[in-house]
């Protein structure tokens, strides 16, 4: 039983994240097998890494990520060493996350194999497609309107 005029595949939001899926699979797997990393402890060290200390409620906001999520993620990033935390004297309630020297030499080698992952994504794609399909995944996204 279907939907009259309806194609699962076309529709757009399984097709985005059908496409994120595939974009992101081999990356994954560099960073887990690497670093021993989930999703969101990358998103929250890359975070940390692309835009500076910041508090965890700051990640939650850039990363469009739930406080449950990145709370893990930093107590796993934490314990391999990749940050750390520090209580902002205005506000004890409040904790200033950072990269340690760890993270940071960790975070520069993810960018660059982020940048080959990106660069054997687009391959073949003729540079013109490649901004359109950036400008509009920005749009879409709503990260055109973050300001970081």
């Amino acid at each position: 039983m279907s939907a009259p005029n309806f194609h699962l595949p076309h529709f757009l939001p399984y097709l985005l994240n059908q496409a994120a899926e595939a974009a992101s699979h081999e990356f994954q797997a560099y960073y887990r097998t690497r670093y021993g990393m989930l999703r969101a402890e990358w998103r929250v060290l890359f975070h940390l890494g692309c835009y500076g200390e910041m508090s965890a409620k700051r990640v939650c906001e850039l990363a469009s990520l739930h406080k449950t999520k990145v709370s893990r993620a930093v107590a796993a990033l934490e314990r391999k060493r990749f940050l750390a935390r520090e209580e902002t004297e205005a506000d004890r309630r409040i904790e200033t996350l950072s990269l340690t020297p760890h993270g940071q030499q960790t975070f520069e080698d993810l960018s660059a194999a982020a940048a080959r992952f990106e660069a054997e994504l687009v391959q073949g794609l003729p540079p013109e497609e490649v901004k359109l399909l950036r400008s509009v995944l920005l749009k879409m996204s709503g990260l055109d309107q973050k300001r970081i």
